[in-house]
């Protein structure tokens, strides 16, 4: 190791020492690369093992590494959703003593795909639009703080799966201005327009190399953003006004962010002089309301879309077993011991790196509502789990991380899992539990 080596660091890592810093990224050896498929970008980048996890390295100026790895620490800060730091290491040279590129780490977020490889052969419509509604969503929570991105694209995105949605992270953050007083209308207008702008290259760029279903549109999908990022804004930040004797509506529109995920920090409440019309204007704490109910109910830390969805069915759970009036902490024990992860421990261990947990729950609700609705009858979950078990998810592709060939092209067909293997003497199921 060089002794002009600078690493800054978020924790200390001691496997950081002993990556081949005095070797250009392009040249590392197999021995320390993990082949993952990754966005487009400008610079150099490529996924290594460090202290037994994946990360990636992006080589850069050290100033452009500096300040993304500052911006990265605000926004994490922020409570944003976007790539975890972990060092930036400075002062590289060759072993001729010739200057190298300082490299930027960051770590990979694991059950997380770039936008070209959610989709096996051809992306699909509907496919498209939920990984631009995901992106419109994230642009929104990125503007609300102050988060002015520049270079807003897909392939600066990573999307995880989100109960039949997606959600989406920013991994790229070089651009970025971090603005306390918040954003102008025109920084945003900005933002927007190159999102649709790059959104519509990156679609047609598929359409070229025949990975687009026929008769899809790149540029409605690209205007897509627009749509779903001003209806997503309005229902946030729009003031709202209505007679004194419909103040209903105002229940009514916090009910409505708190469906769309957001909690509400204050509200601004106005009255005419003559008492007859109130004007209400919600401030917005930040998305996250169904993830953060769940966190304190249950402890387990998932997507929104996913809190959401494992939320009803443990109010459905209290509902089942008659347990209306119990305290609601005690309830949501009950179901997590009887429901969640009985279902969780079901899975086998060679196909628990598949999806993550709260994906896989999601997905044997769905399972069951469809058996359900092709026998007219409820059907047990033991009997779901099972056809879940062999007829979907055996023949997923592992996404915990995936990893492809040494040519560092992604082969659909020969993708295995880097999710490690752990003895859980818990497992022993009763299956009484399941219906």
């Amino acid at each position: 190791m060089p002794e002009s080596l600078s690493i800054t660091a978020s924790s200390v890592d001691p496997g950081l020492l002993t990556l081949p810093w005095s070797t250009t990224l392009a040249d590392w050896p197999s021995s320390h690369i993990v082949y993952l498929p990754k966005g487009i970008s400008r610079h150099l980048v490529r996924f290594a093992n460090l202290s037994g996890r994946v990360v990636a390295i992006k080589e850069t100026t050290e100033q452009m590494a500096r300040r993304e790895y500052d911006m990265l620490g605000n926004l994490d800060r922020l409570d944003v959703p976007c790539v975890q730091r972990i060092a930036v290491i400075a002062g590289r040279t060759d072993v001729a003593g010739r200057p190298l590129p300082a490299a930027l780490v960051t770590a990979h977020l694991k059950f997380s795909l770039p936008y070209r490889a959610l989709f096996t052969q051809v992306l699909r419509p509907d496919t498209a639009t939920r990984l631009v509604d995901a992106l419109a969503a994230l642009l929104v929570r990125l503007h609300n703080v102050g988060f002015f991105w520049g270079d807003v694209s897909l392939s600066n995105t990573l999307f995880r799966r989100d109960a039949g949605a997606f959600a989406a992270y920013l991994v790229d953050a070089e651009t970025g201005e971090l603005h306390e007083t918040g954003l102008t209308p025109g920084q945003r207008a900005h933002d927007l327009d190159v999102a649709r702008t790059n959104i519509a290259g990156e679609i047609m760029d598929l359409e070229a190399g025949g990975r687009l279903e026929g008769g899809v549109d790149a540029i409605a999908i690209a205007d897509g953003i627009v749509s779903s990022y001003h209806s997503l804004w309005a229902a946030l930040h729009d003031k709202e006004s209505f007679g004194v004797d419909e103040s209903w509506r105002l229940t009514e529109r916090v009910q409505r962010l708190n469906d769309l995920g957001f909690d509400i920090g204050e509200m601004s409440i106005q009255t005419t002089a003559d008492g007859t019309r109130v004007s209400i204007q919600p401030k917005v704490v930040d998305a996250g309301h169904h993830t953060r109910r769940l966190i304190r109910l249950t402890g387990l830390d998932v997507e929104e879309n996913q809190a959401r969805r494992l939320l009803n069915d443990l109010d459905e759970f209290r509902v089942r077993i008659s347990r209306l009036g119990d305290d609601e902490e005690m309830v949501a024990h009950e179901w997590l011991t009887r429901v969640f992860e009985p279902v969780i421990k079901a899975i086998p261990w060679d196909l628990r790196a598949k999806l993550e947990p709260a994906e896989v729950f999601h997905q044997v609700l769905e399972h069951r509502w469809y058996m359900s609705q092709a026998r007219g009858r409820s059907v047990p979950l033991a009997e779901v789990l099972t056809s879940y078990i062999d007829e979907v998810l055996r023949h997923r592709r592992d996404e915990a991380t995936l990893m492809g060939p040494p040519t560092e092209t992604v082969s659909l067909s020969v993708i295995t899992s880097s999710m490690p293997v752990v003895d859980d003497e818990d497992d022993d199921i009763d299956w009484r539990d399941l219906v």
